[in-house]
């Protein structure tokens, strides 16, 4: 498996701390192994950062998995994450929020 360039690296942790300063470690880490993952790392580290992000706290920090396997479609069950997912954005104040209209055409990428 190819690692990421120093310099990928050094990148995507700046726009790591840019983004969500307060994130609690072990999120941070998760979140940079996944910006750094292959899928997304021919990406500008910022929007890496961002996919892994949202695609980390949703599936670690909110009842998205457990509404697929109830029955809801993945489009159902982000719509009705959103918020949960800009708590934890506010919580680790990131510059950034996600925004329901955005996220069909981000998310998309990442799954």
């Amino acid at each position: 498996m190819k690692r990421a360039s120093t310099g990928r690296r050094k990148s995507v942790d700046k726009a790591l701390t840019l983004l969500i300063p307060w994130a609690p470690m072990a999120d941070a880490e998760a979140i940079r192994d996944r910006a750094n993952d292959r899928k997304l790392r021919t990406l500008p580290p910022a929007i890496a950062v961002w996919l892994a992000t949202i695609t980390h706290i949703r599936h670690e920090h909110t009842d998205y998995d457990s509404m697929l396997e109830d029955g809801y479609d993945r489009d159902a069950a982000r719509h009705f994450i959103v918020d949960d997912i800009n708590t934890v954005l506010t919580r680790w104040r990131a510059t950034r929020l996600l925004i329901p209209e955005e996220e069909d055409g981000l998310e998309a990428r990442q799954d």
